[in-house]
């Protein structure tokens, strides 16, 4: 596990730099999540801050169902979520985004692209968003892979959703809901976007 976490933070440095602060979370019947923070600057005057959980993917992920648990196959991926500094609180996420990690053990979820996650709250103070989006892994982080049998690592960009945004995804699916956020052009690293309209 501990090898895995070694390997997981490498990655992550070399995509994101070096990380300016760091939180770890435990949970009852979990083990430790961490979660880094990671400044960067789109070149253009804006500045960016990334979270990216560490320690959800040192066990596979596994369905809650099967009889017997693979304690080496199975899915791993830690989450990643990407805002505009200076906006808003969003240092306070870091418990919200460990919660999310900690689900694959707590509750025996499995975290995949185009499923949601809801925390239940806001992801951080006076926060529009309550839920995330899972997107697909690849873009920002690449792919870990680890010694067969293990399933690579991926790194899975978590997109804020409205609470109207994730009722909207839950009858229409998250690629619709995509293609809505594209066509008009949404910022979804505005930690205080409007929903995106839902009518056409």
């Amino acid at each position: 596990m501990a090898h895995v976490l070694q390997l997981v933070e490498a990655r992550l440095r070399t995509a994101l730099g070096e990380p300016d602060a760091r939180a770890s979370v435990t949970f009852l019947g979990a083990d430790r999540i961490e979660v880094l923070r990671f400044p960067d600057s789109e070149g253009d005057g804006n500045a960016l801050v990334r979270y990216a959980t560490l320690g959800m993917s040192a066990a596979p992920m596994a369905d809650p169902t099967a009889a017997v648990v693979d304690p080496e196959r199975g899915p791993r991926a830690e989450l990643v979520l990407t805002v505009r500094a200076g906006v808003a609180d969003t240092d306070k996420a870091l418990r919200p985004l460990a919660v999310l990690a900690a689900s694959p053990q707590v509750e025996g979820v499995i975290v995949a692209p185009g499923a949601s996650l809801d925390v239940g709250e806001p992801l951080w103070p006076q926060a529009p968003f309550t839920s995330v989006l899972v997107g697909e892994p690849g873009g920002l982080v690449e792919d870990l892979e680890l010694d067969p049998p293990m399933d690579p690592v991926r790194f899975l960009p978590l997109l804020p959703m409205t609470p109207n945004e994730a009722a909207w995804k839950r009858v229409h699916g998250a690629a619709a809901l995509q293609e809505r956020w594209l066509a008009h052009g949404t910022d979804l690293r505005d930690p205080r976007r409007a929903s995106v309209p839902l009518t056409d």
